[in-house]
C-alpha cells in the first residue's frame, strides 16, 4: 500500500506539499497540485482517515440510531439517510435500538466514543440521561420521527393529525362507528401523538374512544396480535382496528386469521406507516403513509447544517391516507401503491419549517 512519502517521491514534491494538496490548502501552486493528484491516482493512495480526523477534528461520519431495523419504515429511513449523507460527503454508522432504551444508550455511547461528527436519533423514550447529556453538551444532534420534548434539538418528522382525521372520516363514511386503536408505547412521542390524534378525530364525528378500545402495543408485531385478540374477546368487538404502526398491523392481521375471521368482512383493519407489502396482502391494507425518504434526507441536511455552522431548522412534512380494501372499500379505491416524490437535494415545497 502506497504511503504519503511514496506520493511525494512520485510527484517530486515534499511530504508537506502532498499534505497541503490533500487538505485542499490554497497555498499550493497549480502545477504542484496537478502532479500530486496524478501521483495519488497512479499509486492508488488512500489517506488515513483516522490520522486526518486527528488533524482536522472531523471524521466525516454521522451516527444513526434507529428504533427497530426490522421495521420496514426505519429500514427505508436508514437507506435514505445513508444516500443523502453519501451525497454530502459523509459516511453513516447505524445502530439498532430494537425499541430498547438500554440498547439505544449503548449505541449512542459507542458512536460518541468513535468521534462521529453528528448524531441522528429516533428516541425509544424521553428519559435517557445519556441522551439528555449529549444534547445539552452541544453534540450536533437531530431527532428524526420521534423526539424528546424540552431539548434544543431540531426535529424532522411527519404530522399525522390531518391524515388520521382523513382516515376516521373515511371509516365513518363507510358506516363504521366502533373504532379501536393499538397504540404505541406511551414513552414515545409518536405513541402518544397518534392516540390523541385518533381520539380527536373520533370526537369530531361524535364518537367515543372507550378504554377497552385502546390496546397497548410496543410497535412490534406480537403486541398487535395480543391487543387484537383482546378486542375480539369483547362482548361487543370493534368494527375497525387501527394499528399505530405497520408491524402491529401485521400482528393484528395474524390474530384475525387465527380466529378463522376475514378482513374486512368480520372486522376492518387500518394502519399507520404504509409499507410496500400492504398492497400485496389479501385484502390490500388501508394505511397512512409517511414521506419516509424525504424525512431521512431532510434529517441529514439539518444535521450537516448544524455540523458545518449553519443554523439548523426543524422540518415537518404531511402524512397522507392511502385507501385500499381492508376497511370495506369498493373497487374504485384500488389499487393504490405506496409512492413518494423523487429524491431532491432541496426541501419539498410542502415542507413546514419551525424551530422545536
Amino acid at each position: 500500500m502506497a504511503s504519503i512519502k511514496d506520493v511525494a517521491a512520485e510527484a517530486g514534491v515534499s511530504v508537506a506539499t502532498v499534505s497541503r494538496v490533500l487538505n485542499d490548502h490554497p497555498s499550493v501552486s497549480a502545477d504542484a497540485r496537478t502532479r500530486v493528484l496524478a501521483a495519488v491516482e497512479a499509486l492508488g493512495y488512500r489517506p488515513n482517515a483516522v490520522a486526518r480526523s486527528l488533524r482536522t477534528d472531523q471524521t466525516r461520519t454521522l451516527g444513526l440510531v434507529i428504533s427497530d431495523v426490522l421495521n420496514p419504515y426505519f429500514t427505508h429511513l436508514a437507506r435514505s439517510v445513508e444516500e443523502e449523507a453519501r451525497a454530502l460527503g459523509y459516511s453513516v454508522i447505524i445502530g439498532n435500538a430494537d425499541e430498547r432504551p438500554d440498547l439505544q444508550d449503548h449505541h449512542v455511547r459507542t458512536l460518541l466514543d468513535r468521534r462521529i461528527d453528528g448524531l441522528l436519533v429516533s428516541p425509544t423514550d424521553g428519559g435517557s440521561p445519556l441522551m439528555l447529556d449529549a444534547a445539552r453538551s452541544g453534540t450536533p444532534m437531530v431527532f428524526v420521527d420521534r423526539w424528546i420534548a424540552g431539548l434544543d434539538v431540531p426535529v424532522v418528522r411527519s404530522d399525522g393529525h390531518a391524515a388520521v382525521h382523513d382516515l376516521v372520516a373515511h371509516l365513518h363514511g363507510l358506516g363504521h362507528r366502533r373504532l379501536a386503536i393499538i397504540a404505541g408505547p406511551a414513552a414515545t412521542t409518536t405513541g402518544r401523538e397518534r392516540v390523541e390524534a385518533f381520539r380527536q378525530a373520533l370526537g369530531a364525528y361524535g364518537l367515543a374512544l372507550p378504554d377497552v378500545y385502546i390496546g397497548q402495543g410496543d410497535f412490534q408485531a406480537q403486541s398487535g396480535r395480543r391487543a387484537t385478540e383482546r378486542f375480539l374477546d369483547l362482548a361487543e368487538p370493534p368494527e375497525v382496528v387501527f394499528a399505530a404502526d405497520n408491524l402491529m398491523a401485521l400482528g393484528a392481521l395474524d390474530a384475525v386469521r387465527a380466529r378463522g375471521l376475514r378482513v374486512p368482512d368480520d372486522i376492518a383493519l387500518a394502519a399507520f406507516d404504509d409499507i410496500p407489502w400492504f398492497v400485496h396482502t389479501d385484502p390490500p391494507i388501508t394505511a397512512i403513509a409517511q414521506p419516509t425518504g424525504e424525512l431521512g434526507r431532510a434529517a441529514v441536511r439539518a444535521l450537516v447544517d448544524r455540523i458545518e455552522g449553519r443554523p439548523p431548522e426543524s422540518v415537518t412534512l404531511p402524512a397522507r391516507l392511502v385507501a385500499r380494501r381492508s376497511c370495506g372499500e369498493t373497487a374504485p379505491h384500488e389499487p393504490q401503491v405506496l409512492q413518494e416524490p423523487p429524491a431532491s437535494t432541496e426541501p419539498s415545497a410542502a415542507t413546514n419549517r419551525s424551530q422545536p
